[in-house]
């Protein structure tokens, strides 16, 4: 019987899908470390626990540890200790050397989380990226800019996707951003140079420091663009193939970014640029599965229960191939206007041209409070053999879906 730990600082319905599905495998007993207090779970949800530690700070390694030393106490030491936010790569690598928890260490996870580390591991192993620099001053950041030209990419090296990440197109707005992220010692802003180009993603599986799965995504459009503008609904599409030629640039380089970020067992979220030429960029790594209902739809495009086989995948160590049956897709709902959820209007519209292509339809409530996130309020999730279909499908949700904001 292993006993499992899962770091869950939140009570988010995002995570709670990965820790149901490591409660549910045989021969495993499941804890939870939280800095929500157990009375934010779901009651079905706690049944399935053999432990819980509440922690004042669900992110911090001390914290974590500490929980963890009491539950082995309990019920015998962690013998895998898992997480998906972004922010608890770090700590959580930290826990297992400190308790001997095998797993990814931290040196591995730095890699994964510093972007700046990041981008330089690439260089050295002649992996295609972005032009970039780590910059603690705003003459630094100014000169980098030059030499490269407008726009650039500025953005904090601990960033996770888009989040927190500018485009600055002049030297004013640099400044600007440098002013108001505090940039300095210890405090050093990535800058990059702009790709322009389609973007996509690149999440794949790795066990024992063998590439054994990925899967594209092509997001439209690109997720910066989407932050920069938060009334845009967007939407991302899986292809049915990505055998094609078109993909073999990330076929080849993408696992060979991964062997230079360290990554052994685990899967991970790549975000990458295909310029008008073909040629590639890399943009940024996640040591974690992908967000924004991308593990969902993934396992829609294969028929399968991917939050299962990531399970299993980090607990037992074991992965199982899957055959790319669909394409799949997604349109992301956002808020229209300003103030609370109104109205979600042309639901019946969807309903009636989608009809049974729809997997998932998740709508916010009136009364709700907006998201404030580039996931939006509420999302559609399609799949189908042909692509096409597919990618009208989404594109027709985002064009009829809307949720009006209001005060009343």
């Amino acid at each position: 019987m292993v006993h499992a730990v899962f770091a869950v600082p939140f009570a988010m319905e995002s995570t709670l899908r990965f820790a149901r599905a490591v409660a549910a495998l045989p021969g495993v007993r499941l804890s939870v470390v939280a800095q929500d207090d157990a009375g934010r779970f779901p009651a079905d949800f706690r049944a399935q626990l053999a432990g819980f530690r509440q922690v004042r700070d669900g992110l911090c390694a001390d914290d974590l540890a500490a929980a963890i030393g009491s539950l082995a106490q309990e019920l015998g030491p962690a013998g895998r200790l898992l997480g998906i936010l972004e922010p608890l790569q770090e700590p959580l690598a930290a826990v297992r050397e400190r308790l001997r928890i095998r797993g990814m260490d931290a040196a591995t996870a730095r890699n994964f989380r510093d972007k700046a580390r990041m981008k330089e591991l690439f260089a050295a192993h002649g992996l295609p990226c972005a032009r970039h620099r780590l910059c603690a001053t705003v003459d630094e950041a100014v000169e980098f800019a030059r030499g490269t030209g407008y726009p650039v990419v500025a953005k904090p090296p601990a960033g996770a996707g888009a989040r927190a990440t500018a485009r600055c197109a002049d030297e004013g707005a640099l400044r600007r951003f440098l002013a108001d992220a505090h940039a300095g010692a210890g405090r050093e802003v990535l800058l990059e140079e702009f790709v322009q180009g389609q973007e996509f993603s690149f999440d794949s599986v790795t066990l024992h420091g063998r590439h054994v799965f990925h899967s594209v995504s092509c997001y439209l459009p690109t997720p910066l663009w989407v932050m920069e503008n938060p009334w845009i609904q967007w939407c991302v599409v899986l292809p049915r193939d990505v055998a094609g030629p078109e993909y073999g640039p990330i076929h080849r380089d993408g696992p060979r970014a991964l062997g230079a970020l360290g990554m052994w067992t685990g899967m991970t979220h790549m975000e990458w640029f295909r310029r008008a030429d073909g040629s590639i960029a890399i943009g940024e790594v996640a040591a974690r599965p992908p967000g924004a209902q991308f593990t969902t739809l993934i396992g829609c495009a294969h028929d399968a229960d991917l939050y299962r086989a990531w399970a299993q995948l980090m607990v037992f160590e074991t992965w199982t191939p899957l055959e790319r049956r669909y394409a799949a897709g997604a349109a992301y709902l956002r808020g229209q206007g300003e103030g609370r959820i109104v109205a979600v209007h042309g639901v019946e519209a969807v309903r009636q041209r989608l009809g049974d292509l729809v997997v998932e339809l998740r709508l916010p409530q009136p009364g709700q409070a907006p998201s404030g996130s580039y996931e939006g309020d509420g999302h559609l999730i399609v799949r189908h053999p042909d692509t096409q279909v597919v990618t009208d499908a989404v594109q027709y949700a985002v064009r009829t879906l809307r949720v009006e904001l209001g005060r009343g």
